[in-house]
């Protein structure tokens, strides 16, 4: 990472920048810039806060590119580039810029912009008495995705009465705590006027918006000048390394046939070149130069023809109808994207060439071990890619799987045909229920009414979303489209997880869930697509074998059965963030957040196994 502040300027203009500096400030993991680190976050490097910078200012190579072309159509761009890395052979690193601007001097208690201090360059040092400075802890964000300084200013003069800072001019802040207790009114802002406030009150959800503090729609990430105008949502202050500051939207599609076969990966750097020569129409002389001398072939296991074929598929893709004309309102379990995964991982592969990304066979039958009851079948997926990438951000709220799209953040400044991601590769196995079973689970009154308990929760908080942000959506018509179904297949992931992270020997981290639900679909895979050693053990793929199936969810299906927090757990109403659970808490069904699609929401056990007074709610009790 290098901070922005290394470049200076020269010339009458100002019109050439050169670098000063490229020593980076500090590092993370590729991994990190999608999940932890990427654009909008705040990340602390020695005794300084910085935010990561807007992709305008992210220089990455085209040797590097990734492609995954199902993905790039569903989210509309190019490509996906890994974060570049810090070396300077392999690029620039990831520009950050100062933020919070504001610092105090834990001596002379000065608050007030870290610029105005007269730091030496290259550290945070009070200019007046030489001791080290201190970020602001505070921040303010909305849910919009905007995020500033603290109005310090404001929250002491509005408090009592305002009193305009640009008329006068003597106006200082400083920082002090009292100490005597760990609480907000220990920390008390004064001014050289001589009001002064604590901070007491101000991580109320109305705080800022009481004292008519407005949100500024600033935008630090994308530099000077990005501010949007306008923003209806309230600012909400926050402690500056609270998780609530920055969400990822991370999007990730399976790359399946024919798009993992061999042929296609070879043609993906050179695939524009040779769309545009074929739609221009030149000779196969010339075409099978061009292949030949980009070694598409490399073989003699693909001919022209076969490489000529490829592109053409490709292109036909593009030009056929978007997957999801209204992604935005879609649940993405649901999706057009997820639906062609589903068909093939339930019917697998014929064949596999060495090179491919993706192989699904189905297990051999065993007369001695059925499949359990209510599994239609089970498939074990040897081989498999995925691409992450990350779209946005939100703040203040995670994101939502159904609504996060009136809340995005922008990423770039200026339009980019491009989004950082990475690829990963493991192992799974994919299980689907049966369907006639399915439906008659669904229609019982006991399941229809817990159901019903969690989408209106859920619809509650979408609306709630809504109306904080401003949006001009008709709140009537937002609702849940969360199922007995979904919550049913989630649970039963979650249950698999935990199982198997004990019976395959996989951290419970390394392992993650992968939903497909819809009226004709009911599906999960559970996988590993992680790049340490902790991928790519075969202990998944040898979960999927009929014997192994049957031993693990019976074993899970006890497990969840009982727990060490009943009967409040299961008795509970409602659990979780916005009451989006029933039955489920870390002592039985919860995961770490990096293994769950939707941050621990969801969940049921009593939708697997019953509940003690009524078995015939559980999917797998004996009852059904």
């Amino acid at each position: 990472m290098g901070d922005r502040r290394n470049r200076r300027g020269r010339g009458d203009r100002g019109e050439r920048f050169r670098e000063v500096s490229r020593t980076p400030l500090g590092g993370v993991r590729r991994a990190q810039m999608i999940t932890t680190y990427g654009v909008g976050s705040l990340v602390a490097i020695g005794d300084q806060s910085y935010i990561v910078s807007g992709l305008d200012n992210w220089k990455v190579e085209d040797s590097e590119a990734i492609y995954e072309p199902r993905l790039e159509r569903w989210l509309g761009v190019d490509g996906f580039q890994p974060p570049p890395a810090a070396s300077p052979p392999a690029g620039d690193g990831v520009k950050v810029r100062l933020f919070p601007e504001f610092y105090s001097c834990a001596n002379c208690h000065e608050l007030k912009e870290f610029r105005k201090f007269g730091s030496p360059r290259g550290k945070s040092q009070c200019g007046a008495c030489e001791k080290p400075l201190t970020p602001s802890r505070f921040i303010a964000a909305c849910e919009n995705g905007h995020l500033d300084d603290f109005p310090y200013f404001d929250w002491v003069h509005k408090k009592t009465e305002f009193t305009d800072s640009e008329t006068v001019p003597r106006h200082k802040l400083s920082l002090h705590s009292t100490g005597r207790t760990a609480s907000l009114r220990s920390v008390v802002i004064r001014c050289s006027c001589g009001k002064y406030a604590s901070m007491e009150g101000a991580f109320g959800k109305q705080a800022l918006t009481g004292l008519g503090i407005k949100c500024t729609g600033r935008r630090p990430w994308l530099g000077k000048g990005s501010e949007q105008e306008g923003c209806r949502a309230n600012p909400r202050t926050m402690q500056r390394g609270a998780s609530a500051a920055w969400f990822p939207v991370n999007r990730s599609a399976l790359s399946i046939p024919p798009w993992s076969e061999t042929l296609q990966k070879r043609i993906h750097p050179h695939y524009k070149t040779l769309r545009t020569l074929i739609e221009n129409g030149v000779g196969d002389d010339v075409l099978s130069s061009v292949i030949e001398s980009n070694k598409i072939r490399r073989d003699s296991r693909f001919s022209v023809e076969d490489v000529i074929e490829a592109v053409r598929h490709r292109q036909r893709l593009e030009e056929s109808e978007q997957p999801d004309s209204d992604k935005q309102e879609l649940f993405e379990s649901a999706s057009k994207l997820r639906r062609e995964e589903y068909e093939k991982l339930r019917f697998g592969t014929a064949s596999v060439d060495r090179g491919d990304d993706f192989e699904c066979t189905k297990p051999p039958e065993d007369p001695d071990a059925p499949l359990p009851v209510g599994i239609e079948r089970t498939m074990q997926v040897h081989r498999l890619r995925e691409v992450r990438a990350l779209e946005s951000f939100t703040r203040v709220e995670a994101p939502d799987p159904t609504s996060i799209n009136d809340r995005k953040a922008a990423v770039s400044l200026e339009t980019q045909t491009w989004l950082p991601a990475i690829e990963v590769s493991g192992e799974g196995a994919f299980l689907t229920l049966c369907m006639e079973r399915l439906r008659d689970w669904e229609s019982r009154e006991g399941v229809i009414l817990r159901a019903n308990r969690i989408r209106e929760n859920h619809t509650s908080a979408l609306r709630r979303r809504a109306l904080g942000t401003g949006g001009k959506k008709e709140i009537s018509k937002i609702h849940s489209p969360i199922s007995a179904r979904y919550v049913l297949l989630h649970t039963l992931a979650h249950a698999l997880i935990n199982e198997w992270s004990l019976e395959a020997g996989y951290p419970a981290a390394s392992l993650r869930e992968r939903l497909y639900v819809s009226h004709d679909m009911a599906g999960v895979l559970i996988y590993t697509a992680t790049s340490d050693s902790a991928g790519s053990l075969g202990g998944v793929v040898a979960q999927g074998e009929y014997k192994r199936l049957r031993e693990s969810l019976g074993s899970a299906l006890s497990r969840v059965s009982w727990c060490s927090q009943d009967p409040p757990c299961m008795e509970t109403e409602a659990s979780g963030v916005d009451s989006l659970n029933l039955a489920a808490c870390y002592a039985c069904v919860l995961l770490p957040e990096t293994s769950c699609e939707v941050n621990n929401t969801f969940l049921d056990r009593a939708m697997l196994i019953g509940t003690p007074d009524d078995d015939s709610l559980g999917y797998f009790s004996s009852a059904s």
